[in-house]
């Protein structure tokens, strides 16, 4: 499957999206990470097959989308722009799959929205994430030490490499494709790198549990095995607290599961939405 590129308008920016598939599909809403692009789901896309209608969204400072203002990275924001996107696709109701940062847009929305979500995927993030722990720390300290730009492709594929070692090489040049771009002679992110970091490091992220205690619909919660991100103790208390969950942990995949064990992480989603989906 090929996917259309496309753009929509939520307040005065203008975002973009990919889509996917039969336009008579089970529809399906995917949100990336906070460095994330729309193009990170296409492996998962093609895992559903033809059935399902998907749709992947550029948020706000993030592939072709527009850039935010610094104060807008934020969870109610980034919120307000998937119900204007929801609307833009006249959708009623809907799968819907976040990994971290669009874990906690999408636990927030189906808050918000119980009756639009028909199932929920949430890759690696729950109550306490990022706001403390080894994880939460070694998000702050990337978004301190992280360059705006770099000399070469080269220099840019070390620092990918440095980051994430477990990145598989499709994974890795997706990074490079779709989170860089040449410009004046320098290696620069697609993404608000700036407005982004400075945004992770001053605004407190919310409280999920309030989303986590409200969810209604069957809820997947995918913990990389060797995360420091999500606590195995995090998982077991949210399916103590909410039997609407139910969890999954991927052995030798980081907080990035889908990009370290992408057969692994796939075919775990898939199983769950079809089998929910009856």
């Amino acid at each position: 499957m090929t996917p259309t590129s496309n753009f929509f308008n939520s307040g005065d920016l203008k975002l973009h999206y990919l889509q996917w598939g039969d336009p008579q599909g089970i529809p399906v809403v995917m949100l990336h990470g906070l460095r994330g692009f729309a193009e990170t789901w296409e492996e998962l896309v093609h895992a559903l097959g033809n059935q399902y209608l998907c749709f992947a969204l550029d948020q706000r400072g993030r592939g072709e989308s527009d850039w935010g203002a610094v104060s807008d990275y934020h969870t109610d924001a980034y919120v307000k722009d998937l119900n204007a996107f929801v609307e833009h696709l006249g959708l009623e109701r809907f799968i819907l799959i976040g990994h971290s940062l669009g874990g906690t847009n999408a636990l927030e929305y189906t808050r918000q929205n119980p009756d639009r979500v028909q199932l929920l995927v949430i890759e690696d993030i729950g109550p306490g994430s990022s706001n403390r722990g080894d994880g939460a720390e070694r998000i702050r300290r990337e978004m301190r030490n992280t360059p705006l730009s770099f000399n070469s492709w080269e220099e840019a594929e070390t620092f990918w490499r440095t980051s994430r070692p477990n990145l598989t090489d499709a994974a890795l040049d997706a990074r490079l494709k779709f989170s860089l771009r040449e410009k004046d002679g320098r290696i620069t992110w697609k993404h608000d790198q700036q407005g982004i970091a400075e945004a992770r490091l001053t605004i407190e992220p919310i409280d999920l549990w309030p989303a986590v205690n409200a969810i209604r619909c069957p809820a997947l919660l995918v913990k990389g095995g060797n995360s420091d991100f999500l606590p195995a103790e995090t998982v077991k208390e949210v399916i103590r607290k909410n039997p609407c969950f139910s969890a999954v942990s991927i052995d030798n995949a980081s907080h990035y599961v889908h990009d370290d064990q992408p057969d692994k992480f796939n075919e775990a989603v898939v199983h769950f939405v079809k089998r929910a989906s009856v």
